[in-house]
C-alpha cells in the first residue's frame, strides 16, 4: 500500500512550460489557434501544423516575442506518414484539427467520412504514436485531444464527426492507460459549439437538414440543449488545454473534461 499523498502547503505554480516543444494541429485558426498562441504564452516552442500556410504565418507573426514562439509546418493530415514524423520530440501534443459536414446518413458522401475519419481519428493515432517515444523517454508528456459534447453524445446528421469524436475518446483513454507508467497524461477536452469559423460554416447545412431558416439555427439548433445560452469562445477551451498540461493535473488522466454549458447535465 502506498504513503498518502501530503499536499503542498505552496501555492501552486502558474503554468510555465519553458525549454518544452508542444505540437497544436488545426492551428491556423479557431481552437488550434488560440491553444497556440496560450502554449507559446506560457514558454513553449509551437509547431503550428496546418494546410493553411497564410494562416500560419500570420499566427506565428502574431506570436512574435510571445514566449517560446511558434514554428509553422504546413502540413496536411491525410498525409499520415508524415503527421507521425511532426510528433517525434514533442513534450505536449494537442490534436485538434477538424472538419464537418452535416447530411443524413443516406445522403452523406463516403469519400468525406473516410477523410473525416483519417483526419479526426487516424492521424491523432499517427501522432501520438510519433510523440510517445521521446515523452516516454523522458518520463513527462501531455496528450490533449480536443473532442467534443459530440464524443459524448450524438446528434443527427453528423455520422462522421460524431464517430470520430467518439473513436477519439477510446483512443485518448487507451493512452492514458498505456502512458501512466511513464508520467504521460492523456485526455479529451469536450466543449460544446464554439465560435469558430467551423460553427460558421455549418449554419446553411443545419439550416438545410432541419427545414429551418439560417438566423434560427444558432438558438434552435445548436444552442438547444445547452443550459448555458451562448457560444464558447476559442480561448476558454484553450484555458482548458493549458490546465491539463500543468503541474496540478498530473492526477487527471484518460478523462473528458467537459464544457458544455450544462448539455450533458440532461
Amino acid at each position: 500500500m502506498t504513503a498518502p499523498h501530503t499536499p503542498s502547503t505552496r501555492l501552486a505554480p502558474l503554468l510555465d512550460l519553458g525549454g518544452r516543444t508542444a505540437l497544436v494541429t488545426g492551428a491556423a485558426g479557431g481552437i488550434g489557434r488560440a491553444c497556440a498562441l496560450r502554449l507559446a504564452a506560457a514558454g513553449a516552442k509551437v509547431r503550428a501544423v496546418d494546410r493553411d500556410a497564410a494562416g500560419l504565418e500570420e499566427l506565428a507573426g502574431r506570436a512574435r516575442g510571445l514566449g517560446g514562439g511558434i514554428e509553422p509546418h504546413v502540413l496536411d493530415l491525410m498525409d499520415l506518414d508524415a503527421a507521425e514524423l511532426a510528433a517525434a520530440g514533442t513534450d505536449v501534443l494537442v490534436n485538434n484539427a477538424g472538419l464537418q459536414l452535416v447530411r443524413p446518413i443516406e445522403d452523406f458522401p463516403p469519400a468525406v467520412f473516410h477523410t473525416v475519419l483519417t483526419v479526426m481519428l487516424e492521424a491523432p493515432f499517427r501522432l501520438i504514436r510519433g510523440a510517445l517515444p521521446h515523452m516516454y523517454g523522458q518520463g513527462w508528456g501531455r496528450i490533449v485531444n480536443v473532442s467534443s459534447v459530440h464524443g459524448l453524445r450524438a446528434s443527427a446528421y453528423k455520422s462522421a464527426y460524431v464517430s470520430a469524436k467518439h473513436g477519439l475518446e477510446g483512443l485518448s483513454k487507451t493512452a492514458a492507460l498505456e502512458g501512466a507508467p511513464h508520467g504521460v497524461t492523456s485526455n479529451c477536452v469536450n466543449p460544446a459549439y464554439v465560435r469558430t469559423p467551423l460553427l460558421e460554416q455549418q449554419i446553411a447545412d443545419q439550416a438545410r437538414a432541419h427545414d429551418i431558416p439560417e438566423e434560427e439555427v444558432v438558438a434552435g439548433v445548436m444552442l438547444q440543449d445547452s443550459a448555458v445560452k451562448r457560444l464558447i469562445e476559442p480561448e476558454e477551451v484553450a484555458e482548458a488545454v493549458a490546465y491539463l498540461c500543468a503541474p496540478q493535473a498530473s492526477f487527471i488522466t484518460g478523462t473528458s473534461f467537459v464544457l458544455d454549458g450544462g448539455w450533458t447535465a440532461h
